[in-house]
């Protein structure tokens, strides 16, 4: 029995600005050019790897990122990795997600200069079990953090 391949779309348009096309969309195999997986390269780019300045994609990389693996200025995806970034692991200045890490981190877990979470690792903590040099947890409240976050609370 001969198995078949089944060919993915191939979408470009024809609207180029900044030497990319306006939208890429490449999903799935294309058994002419022997790829398994669809790259996507453009301005805005939906494929199983996707690079532009808006990213859709399994691996999406671009200014604005979705995609299981995302990276890029905002990045939003099962992992986040951008100054922005949003995930189930998400790494980046702003970091927010189940396991945060970055400059500021928000998550059930997270790392960072500013850290809050349910477990919190950084300068200043804030979390159930926190652990820092200034740390609001269930065990300590110095007094340089209650000033610090006492900004970040309506």
């Amino acid at each position: 029995m001969q198995q078949q391949m089944y060919k993915g779309i191939r979408k470009r348009s024809a609207k180029v600005f900044c030497g990319l096309p306006l939208v890429d969309i490449a999903l799935g195999p294309d058994p002419d050019k022997g790829e398994i997986r669809g790259h996507a390269h453009g301005i805005i780019a939906i494929g199983d790897v996707a690079k532009g300045w808006i990213a859709l994609g399994g691996l999406a990389r671009g200014g604005l990122a979705f995609g299981g693996v995302a990276v890029g200025l905002v990045a939003f995806g099962g992992v986040g990795l951008g100054v922005v970034s949003f995930g189930g692991l998400a790494l980046g200045l702003l970091a927010l997600g189940g396991l945060a890490i970055g400059g500021l981190a928000i998550g059930g877990g997270a790392i960072g200069v500013v850290a809050v979470g349910g477990g919190a690792i950084g300068y200043y903590a804030c979390g159930g079990g926190a652990l820092g040099k200034y740390v609001i947890s269930a065990m300590q409240r110095s007094p340089e953090a209650v000033e610090f976050f006492k900004h970040w609370r309506p």
